[in-house]
Parts: C-alpha cells; sequence; structure tokens
C-alpha cells in the first residue's frame, strides 16, 4: 500500500516515513501543500496522513481541494488529519472538510498504523481486520499470512502485493497500477519486478489464486473469498 504523508517537521516527517515503512508500505513524504497536492493530482494513495499546519498550502484547504476532486472522480481517498492544533474547533474544522480521522501529536506510531490499516480497510468496504480468500488468510496488523491455517513466508514486496489483489477482489489491476501501489517515489523498479513477485506468490501460495488476464492485468476471484 502506498502511502502520502504530508509534515513539514523534519524529524517527525522522518520518524513517520521510516516507521510506516517498517510496517510495509511504500512511502511519499511532502512537506509543503503545494507538493502534495500535485502529488495527490498525479499519483493514487491507499491513505494519506496530513498535517494542518502546513507552508504553502495550509492542510486544511488541501484536504478541501483533495475531496472536490475525489467528489468529480467519483473516488474517497482517506485522510487521517495529524496536527498539533488538539482543540475540538479544530478537529470539528478537520472532520467537516471531510477527514476520516484525527490523530494528536504526539502520538504512538502503532496507533498511527492500527488507524491507517482501519481507514485503508474500510474505504475497501471490509468489515473485517483480515482478508480471507480461498484458505488464504491474510492479516495487515501482524503482517503474516496463513495458507490452511499454515503460515506462509513472504517478502515485504509479496506481502505488500497480495494485500493489494486481495483489497481489489474481483477486480482487474493491471502492472502499472500495481506498481504504483508497491513502490515510493525515487524507488527504482525493474521492468519484471510485478510478474517475478506474482510468480513468487503463485509458487508459495498457489498457481490459480492469481489469474493473468492478458493485455489487462491481475485478478484474485471475488468469488473465492471465504
Amino acid at each position: 500500500m502506498r502511502i502520502l504523508v504530508v509534515e513539514d517537521d523534519a524529524l517527525l516527517g522522518d520518524a513517520i516515513q521510516a516507521g510506516l515503512k517498517q510496517g510495509g508500505y511504500a512511502v511519499d513524504w511532502m512537506k509543503d501543500g503545494v507538493t502534495a497536492e500535485q502529488a495527490l493530482a498525479s499519483e493514487p494513495y491507499a491513505a494519506v496522513v496530513l498535517d494542518l499546519g502546513l507552508p504553502r498550502l495550509s492542510g486544511l484547504e488541501l484536504l478541501q481541494r483533495l475531496r472536490r476532486r475525489n467528489g468529480q472522480a467519483g473516488q474517497h481517498t482517506p485522510v487521517l488529519i495529524l496536527t498539533a492544533m488538539d482543540t475540538v474547533e479544530d478537529r470539528i474544522k478537520g472532520l467537516d472538510a471531510g477527514a476520516d480521522d484525527y490523530l494528536a501529536k504526539p502520538f504512538d506510531m502503532g496507533e498511527l498504523g492500527a488507524r491507517l490499516r482501519a481507514l485503508i480497510r474500510r474505504s475497501s468496504g471490509k468489515a473485517e481486520p483480515t482478508l480471507n480468500i480461498a484458505g488464504v488468510i491474510l492479516d495487515p496488523a501482524s503482517h503474516r499470512v496463513l495458507l490452511q491455517g499454515k503460515p506462509v513466508e513472504l517478502s515485504s514486496r509479496e506481502f505488500a502485493l497480495l494485500h493489494a489483489l486481495m483489497l481489489s477482489a474481483g477486480k482487474v489491476l493491471s502492472r502499472a497500477q500495481l506498481e504504483e501501489q508497491l513502490y515510493a517515489w525515487g524507488e527504482e523498479i525493474e521492468s519484471n519486478a510485478v510478474e517475478v513477485h506474482i510468480h513468487h506468490l503463485r509458487r508459495k501460495l498457489f498457481p490459480e489464486l492469481i489469474a493473468t488476464i492478458r493485455g489487462v492485468g491481475y485478478l484474485i476471484q471475488r468469488d473465492k473469498e471465504a
């Protein structure tokens, strides 16, 4: 999953980026509202961690612009507001502007990760904290995958790819869409990286789980969901 962090505090932004990367996310970090808006206009994100006190363009205005664009496109990008302005009025303004959740500084990275997992799960229409399809259980919180009750060791990229496909069960995802979810800006992408990860997942799980739709992309069937 690819996350956008918008935070102008260098130490805090670096800590959030490092913590989320350790949790298996691909993370883009922007330090002002203008560059963040450009990133949101050009890249799909599973969620946004947004500070309100930003230079050049406030977090509140950025959120309002994102929601207008989301509405025009029929989309909804989950946004978690992260700010030191912890008054009731600030919380109300953020939530009324379209935020999905609110976390005041200082905060615990474990709680931030849990809140992001919940936002991503809800945005994908999933009620349960784990995904269960055809005997494959994926737990985003523990970063574990089970096949018929037995643990399966996956690399961080393999886990992220499987997570993306299972969240979008019933939908075909192209190679480009998968690359966008797996890699942050500046990370080198080998031309056949997605195909290699798909091959490894089929070998470690079972070949029929992931279907190839020639010329389009890859698919996990929704009707396989337990």
